[in-house]
């Protein structure tokens, strides 16, 4: 990391693979900072830049680059793994902090348990510009991809059809919305449309709430 490429991120805005902070806050935000890049494509978490681009610099480099390890050992399970560089710019130091896209997602808020409990666990993505909670959908989304699971002999059938005449007519839909049309209990309308995601035939996506929802891909 050099003194051009930290102009050109802080430049470039908040985005999928950059998030500004102007300071350390706490180990649970930043944990949850970058969690959500190393679960998604990787980026910059900066240190000493507001959300204006204003450029505040760090207090203490010692102390921070303390922090940023005690967030990313122990308030995140699995552990992620990172890189830091300290830039001066203008008599001030910036702090870059490089996370990789995870082989190991998803990664979860640390909670103490041995597995991932898929209803308690809090999961981070990024979703354009903001770090925002996965869905159940989304986190078993990301456990087949961290697994390498392939989807084999996969069949359509009734409830499929059921997916393809709503999105015909309204182009996205939800697991509430199959429930209800299809008649069938939350978590077989939730494997449904893994399946389908899992098969290149829908995309999933997370609005500003954490809510998935699916759309045809392509």
């Amino acid at each position: 990391m050099n003194r051009k490429k930290i102009l050109e991120l802080i430049e470039g805005g908040e985005n999928l693979y950059v998030e500004f902070k102007q300071r350390f806050s706490s180990y649970e935000k930043i944990a949850k900072e970058m969690m959500a890049l190393a679960n998604t494509r990787g980026g910059y978490l900066l240190l000493g830049v507001d959300d204006d681009k204003k450029i505040y610099g760090i207090e203490s480099e010692k102390s921070d680059l303390e922090l940023i390890e005690k967030a990313a050992r122990d308030f995140i399970e699995p552990p992620i793994e990172y890189s830091t560089s300290v830039i001066p710019i203008n008599d001030k130091e910036i702090m870059a902090v490089e996370i990789k896209e995870s082989k190991l997602k998803p990664h979860r808020l640390q909670d103490y348990k041995p597995s991932l409990d898929l209803n308690n666990a809090i999961v981070y993505v990024r979703i354009n510009d903001k770090s925002v909670q996965a869905s159940k959908e989304m986190i078993k989304l990301l456990q087949t991809q961290s697994a390498g699971v392939s989807l084999k002999n996969y069949s359509l059938g009734k409830n499929e059809k059921i997916v393809f005449d709503y999105l015909d007519r309204y182009e996205t839909i939800t697991v509430k919305t199959l429930c209800k049309i299809a008649n069938i209990s939350e978590r077989r309308a939730s494997r449904t449309l893994i399946k389908l995601v899992r098969a290149n035939i829908l995309l999933i996506h997370i609005n500003d709430r954490g809510e998935s929802y699916f759309t045809y891909a392509g």
